[in-house]
């Protein structure tokens, strides 16, 4: 097996994690904060706005099974990148859109799926991408409190927000 490690944010981590954890060729998630200012900060200390962290995904993936540019392309279609610093009802920056890319390569990948799927909602009426591309060896990943982690399978009927496009990726391997 050969893994990879990806970080991605999209709106509150519950849900996003599932969709990351039910996707072939995923070995394992968690979710955390990263983007932000303040080392090690709490779940309640994100929610105040003031650390600027995200709600982020860990995924860890066999790249033989399941490819970065697959993961890419669910991401853009499980949440809507254009909402900036909210996911439907859930407002604040911690919800907004990020991938924190772990090599060049991957931050390539990103910004090209980025144009694609740009095109594809401008067509569809909708507005410019938010979404921020960032190195993640900037920003390091703290782990979210363990009563976060894989919350909708201890939960399966909690809540799970999760705003979205409708506009599939054009030519996705992938279906979210």
């Amino acid at each position: 097996m050969s893994s990879e490690t990806a970080y991605f944010a999209l709106g509150c981590f519950w849900g996003a994690e599932r969709r990351f954890w039910q996707t072939e060729g995923v070995v394992e998630t968690s979710v955390g904060y990263m983007g932000g200012a303040v080392p090690d900060p709490s779940y309640e200390l994100v929610c105040t706005g003031g650390t600027n962290h995200t709600e982020a995904v860990k995924v860890i993936f066999d790249n033989e099974k399941v490819s970065y540019r697959s993961l890419l392309e669910m991401f853009w279609t499980i949440h809507d990148p254009t909402q900036g610093d909210r996911q439907g009802n859930d407002i604040g920056s911690q919800y907004r859109s990020a991938i924190f890319y772990t090599s060049e390569e991957q931050k390539l990948t990103a910004q090209e799926t980025l144009d694609i799927y740009q095109a594809a909602i401008t067509h569809a009426g909708f507005g410019k991408i938010t979404t921020e591309i960032t190195a993640a060896a900037d920003h390091p990943y703290y782990p979210a409190e363990q009563y976060h982690q894989k919350y909708l399978a201890k939960n399966p009927n909690g809540y799970d927000c999760h705003a979205r496009t409708g506009i599939v990726f054009p030519g996705a391997s992938v279906t979210a």
